[in-house]
């Protein structure tokens, strides 16, 4: 019976280590941050439209990207040095901070929105392009247990970048191949729409 005991509270306290893993820890994440903030801002709102904005990020998918990075699963020359002396708890520390960040939204080109917003919402079905906030939600906030990400805000140029090098099966991480064969039948016009949309979502 004692060892009956022993296990389950050793198992409980596994658990917990666990969890305060996964959870992270926002005070030491803002200390690690400080290095990425040349290019992703004090706050994770980037100023140059070439750099994602991390914050209001969801802390799972933001792990599995610099997961992904320092595996060689993401390849990116500017971000393969960053996160090779990551531990794993590094990176959900700095996941923790920036999901607490605010993004800042953008603005659509108003040029683009209109077939931008036909696109997010209802997608294309004559190609058969889905709507994108099947995944990632009418506002853009993403589905956190699904590892899709938040979205809105985002700036055009990232997102357009992406969009493009899944397209083009440059960027490889997406699971069962979702976002290479979504973007497959998609036109340029289409992903610089969807990007200014997205820009402007909040």
């Amino acid at each position: 019976m004692n060892n009956f005991y022993f296990t389950v509270i050793s198992l409980l306290l596994l658990n917990a280590g666990v969890s305060f893993a996964a959870d992270g820890d926002p005070v030491k994440g803002k200390a690690l941050s400080q290095p990425c903030a040349a290019c992703h801002g004090a706050d994770g709102n980037s100023v140059s439209p070439i750099w994602p904005k991390l914050a209001g990020q969801h802390v799972d998918y933001f792990v599995k990207q610099l997961q992904d990075f320092k595996a060689g699963n993401r390849v990116n020359a500017q971000m393969a040095p960053m996160v090779a002396s990551l531990s794993e708890q590094d990176m959900y520390d700095l996941g923790a901070y920036y999901a607490r960040q605010k993004i800042t939204t953008g603005v659509a080109d108003p040029v683009l929105v209109e077939a931008g917003q036909l696109i997010y919402r209802a997608g294309d079905y004559i190609t058969g392009v889905p709507a994108c906030m099947a995944c990632h939600g009418p506002n853009g906030a993403g589905n956190p247990t699904a590892l899709y990400p938040a979205l809105s805000g985002q700036h055009a140029a990232y997102t357009a970048n992406q969009l493009k090098m899944f397209k083009a099966e440059e960027r490889k991480n997406d699971p069962n191949n979702m976002m290479r064969t979504i973007t497959g039948p998609m036109t340029n016009r289409q992903i610089e729409a969807v990007s200014e949309y997205i820009q402007g979502l909040h």
